[in-house]
């Protein structure tokens, strides 16, 4: 999706946010009636169905009927399109959507002149009820649209982001192929060396996030200074998410540009962010450490990092087994758990090569990706030729 800033007047937010308010409506009461459903009772209605129903509570209300019935029939759609997704076993099953999360909706049927250009960086945009919306111009909108969604974030933000796929980013055609190691410390290392860190808060923003947690723990449910203080910490994440996701985006670009091929590990992200807690008959250990190990992978964007390279690189993206890409030698292929000194630094045991840990990995997985070599001593997980490197103790023996 390509995203603009939205730039409303303060009576047109007001029309944007009763929008939202019908759309979370109508959402929520296609989310009740499938609630509903058990075993052996009748199917939940469809979205043909919900539509008449929703004729039908529009002619006896008033302030529904006031409302968009494009916005209000798109939320059943996208209703439609989730509980297909969630039966596909794509996605999970759609639940409730609160006031102040995830506010949004959606509009179809976009004519070639509901956009437009006004001088270099201003554009508008056709909203029903709404009228024209001004928006922030920061490149050429795609020709053909036909849908856009308003959406509104924590920060009170308002975007627009209009469906179009855009072109991939075309391969160099040098047959050039690049290794990738996702970590905490260096949230990127390559294998040609170069080490990219997701940006995140300055010292002087932490410390201020830090008072604001603070001050809104001591602050009264429901009252107006607790409205504020969590508006505050909002543009504050907000900021550090919009500095990462501006560097996952020049980053992705940039490694499109330069490689044929990109190697990067198979991480089970969801899996290595679960919580440690545990049950109440299992307590877990070391939970606040591992919260703190949580925090720091998703801060470094791995998930988003590499879905934005298989958008970019579609087929140039190559997953690679993590087994033992961190112990195994670039330079002979010995595997020791003991070669892995620090978390950065790489010392074999075997031949005595000195490396960034993250970086040897990183040529692991770019000379796997690119058919030179296994990732570990053996062969591979799934079977197949073993990589027979000699062995030190034998070669010293004359």
């Amino acid at each position: 999706m390509s995203r603009y800033r939205l730039q409303p007047s303060p009576a047109q937010e007001q029309v944007l946010l009763e929008h939202c308010g019908h759309a979370r409506y109508v959402w929520n009461l296609a989310v009740e009636q499938h609630s509903h459903w058990k075993p052996g009772r009748k199917t939940a209605p469809g979205f043909a169905e919900q539509c008449r129903q929703l004729t039908e509570a529009r002619a006896e209300n008033e302030w529904l009927r006031a409302g968009s019935i494009v916005v209000q029939q798109q939320a059943l759609k996208d209703f439609a399109q989730a509980m297909a997704n969630f039966f596909g076993k794509t996605h999970k099953r759609p639940t409730w959507r609160r006031r102040g999360r995830g506010e949004g909706f959606r509009i179809v049927a976009v004519k070639a002149g509901d956009v437009r250009r006004l001088s270099r960086n201003v554009g508008e945009v056709k909203i029903p009820k709404v009228g024209w919306v001004r928006l922030r111009w920061s490149r050429a909108v795609p020709e053909g649209v036909k849908s856009y969604r308003v959406t509104r974030d924590a920060a009170g933000r308002w975007h627009v982001a209009f469906a179009a796929i855009p072109e991939p980013v075309p391969a160099p055609g040098t047959g050039e192929a690049v290794g990738m190691d996702r970590g905490v410390a260096v949230s990127a290392a390559l294998s040609t060396g170069e080490m990219l860190n997701a940006p995140g808060l300055r010292d002087g923003e932490k410390a201020r996030l830090l008072r604001l947690l603070r001050k809104l723990a001591r602050a009264e449910r429901g009252s107006n200074r607790r409205g504020k203080v969590k508006a505050a910490i909002a543009r504050t994440r907000a900021r550090e998410a919009d500095r990462r996701k501006d560097w996952m985006e020049k980053t992705s670009t940039g490694l499109a540009r330069r490689f044929d091929v990109i190697a990067v590990e198979d991480l089970k992200i969801p899996g290595m962010t679960r919580s440690a807690r545990g049950t109440l008959e299992a307590p877990g250990r070391n939970v606040r450490q591992k919260a703190g190990l949580n925090r720091g992978i998703l801060a470094a964007g791995w998930g988003r990092l590499v879905e934005r390279l298989e958008h970019k690189a579609p087929g140039r993206v190559q997953k690679i087994n993590p087994r033992y890409t961190s112990q195994t030698c670039n330079a002979c292929g010995h595997r020791a758990a003991e070669s892995r000194e620090s978390q950065s630094r790489f010392r074999c045991v075997a031949c005595g090569h000195q490396a960034h840990a993250d970086v040897n990995a990183a040529k692991n997985l770019r000379d796997t990706a690119a058919g030179h070599a296994v990732a570990a001593r053996g062969g591979l997980p799934l079977g197949g030729p073993a990589n027979r490197e000699p062995q030190r103790d034998l070669l010293l023996v004359r």
